[in-house]
């Protein structure tokens, strides 16, 4: 998802469940889930939001931890 984010700020929750395989509401989940972890950052625009990544921030699992989710999106998406 992150890479998802990271690749169209304003994609849409149903557009990431219909690519990744999930439902909407397990979506809105794992998004209130990197929002609170302070990973993603959300922006209100209008009916719509706008999402923003902390590249930043570590990956998540402690074999990773030492990485940055910066690497992971410009080996994925690029720069």
């Amino acid at each position: 998802m992150l890479l998802l984010i990271a690749k169209d700020p304003e994609i849409l929750l149903k557009d990431i469940a219909r690519t990744v395989g999930i439902t909407e509401r397990a979506v809105q989940r794992i998004i209130s889930d990197l929002e609170a972890s302070s990973y993603i950052e959300r922006e209100r625009l209008g009916r719509c939001n706008r999402y923003k990544v902390h590249p930043e921030m570590p990956l998540r699992h402690p074999i990773e931890a030492h990485r940055r989710i910066a690497s992971l999106i410009s080996l994925v998406v690029g720069p």
